[in-house]
Formats: C-alpha cells, structure tokens, sequence
C-alpha cells in the first residue's frame, strides 16, 4: 500500500544566458525557470530498505539514478534509515530540457523530509540538492525562480503571478546538456534563424544555448521559425539545452489545433504536450 506519492514536476527555462566557463569546468550563468505541468510521480512504500523500481525502460534503478543519490544524501545529512520501496513512475522525457531526472531527484529529497518529519529547512535541502547536479537545487523550491552561479543560486520569484498555457514539441532525437556548453563559446548564429529576445507581459524570453545546439539540430531552428509564424504564438523558444521547444500561446483553446498542426506539417512523430507554465 502506497503511503505517499509525491509530484516531480518538469520544468522550462523562460531565459537562459551563458556568462563564460568557470574555473571549475562549468559555465556561469542566469536563467529563469518555472515549473509546469508535466510531471513524473514517486510512488513512496514504507518497506525493510530502500529500493527504487521504475518500468520506463531505459531508466536505470541502481545507485546511478539521481532518486538514489538524493535518498543516500539524505540518509547521510540526517542518520535516518529511509526504508522505502520507490516507484519512480516517468512522464517527462529524457534529455529534453525539461529537467525529468533533476526533478525526480529534488521530488525525493522533499518527500523524504515530510515523510520522516526531519523538518529540514528549504535552503538547506538545495544545499545538499547541488551536489548531486547544477539545476536540482531549483526543483527543491518548485516554483519560480531565478537562478545563477552554475545553476545551484536560487532566489524565488515572488510576484510571477501567472499561468502561462504552452505546447510542447520534441522531435525524437535528445540533446546533450554538457556538449550544448561545450559547443556555446565557438559557435555561430545561422542566417535567417531569430535569436533575438521576444517580450511578453512576465518577461523577456531568450535563450542562449539556441545557438550551438541549432548549430547541430537544424531541424530545431526549423521548428521555432515555424512556430514564430502561427497566429496563436506569442513567443517560440528553445527549453534549457533542448531538445525541446515550447510555444507559449495566446489562448489555450488555440492548443490542439496547433498541435494537429504541427504534426501535420513538421513531423508526425513528434512527441507533443499541452501544459501549463508557473
């Protein structure tokens, strides 16, 4: 019998710019992230130990899995023994830019200070959130937010005061995170693609890492040219390193029309989503 099931919710970045590469091999940057609406679920069994099952195949359930690092962490922070089976139960995809492991990792960690009554403080879990990857720490708020230095220096955003309706597409193809980076300083802009910064009532939406990662996946410039060109786009981006792009539209009745749409002139095997934003 399941005694807790908790949300990992995904997440999209409305800006995201890269300030250089630090000297501790990760590059310095500012972003605005926002949960949304997609989310895997962590399925919390009280049992004699920990164990993590999931049936996605693909995802490992060993100690490699972000779940058990943050459950280790936690078991060594607070000396609690964390008994629980895990069922880690995917949605979100991966490698997209939408921060599915990240998330599933920040989801545990939170979970496991309710479940154990360990009534450790926010801040601290994104502390010990940053050891195990640069943008954990921002699930453990699961809000807006602002977030700086390699991604772990996370200050809410207290007044976003909106939702935000979006589709989302993703071609089949993942996007590796450390190779967008790595490919950021040398790269170029192609002719014809707008890069430029699209306002909107609850900011300024750009991306940097557009312009390596289209660089390689020129099938993703072709899909946010496309989607600039819909009636019902008020702004079209690339989500993190991608592959994922988002559409944030007008009206959310607009929504299954463009994904039809979109399936019908771009690719028919592209995984779509209607979500909300913040």
């Amino acid at each position: 019998m399941i005694d807790h099931t908790e949300l990992a919710r995904a997440k999209v970045n409305l800006n995201l710019k890269v300030l250089g590469k630090r000297d501790d091999g990760f590059h310095a940057l500012e972003t605005r992230m926002a949960p949304i609406s997609l989310a895997d679920k962590l399925h919390f069994t009280r049992a004699a130990s920990y164990s993590l099952t999931c049936a996605t195949e693909g995802v490992p359930t060993d100690e490699s899995n972000l779940v058990s690092k943050a459950v280790r962490i936690f078991q060594r922070e607070t000396g609690l023994a964390c008994a629980y089976q895990i069922e880690l139960e995917k949605h979100v995809p991966h490698a997209a830019g939408l921060g599915g492991g990240s998330g599933d990792a920040a989801a545990a960690l939170r979970a496991l200070n309710q479940l154990e009554a360990a009534d450790i403080a926010t801040a601290t879990l994104a502390e010990w959130a940053a050891e195990i990857g640069s943008d954990v720490p921002f699930f453990v708020y699961d809000g807006v937010c602002d977030c700086s230095g390699r991604g772990e220096i996370i200050e809410p955003v207290q007044d976003f005061g909106m939702q935000l309706d979006a589709v989302l597409l993703k071609p089949s193809f993942a996007v590796s995170t450390p190779k967008a980076f790595q490919a950021w300083l040398g790269s170029q802009e192609i002719q014809g693609v707008d890069y430029s910064v699209q306002d909107h009532p609850c900011g300024s939406f750009y991306n940097d890492l557009e312009r390596p990662v289209f660089q390689k996946h020129r099938f993703l410039a072709e899909i946010k040219m496309w989607l600039q060109q819909q009636e019902s786009v008020e702004v079209a981006l690339m989500s993190g390193s991608g592959s994922t792009m988002m559409a944030i539209l007008k009206e959310a009745s607009a929504s299954a029309g463009l994904v039809e749409k979109a399936l019908a002139e771009l690719d028919s095997t592209l995984w779509t989503r209607m979500v909300k934003i913040g």
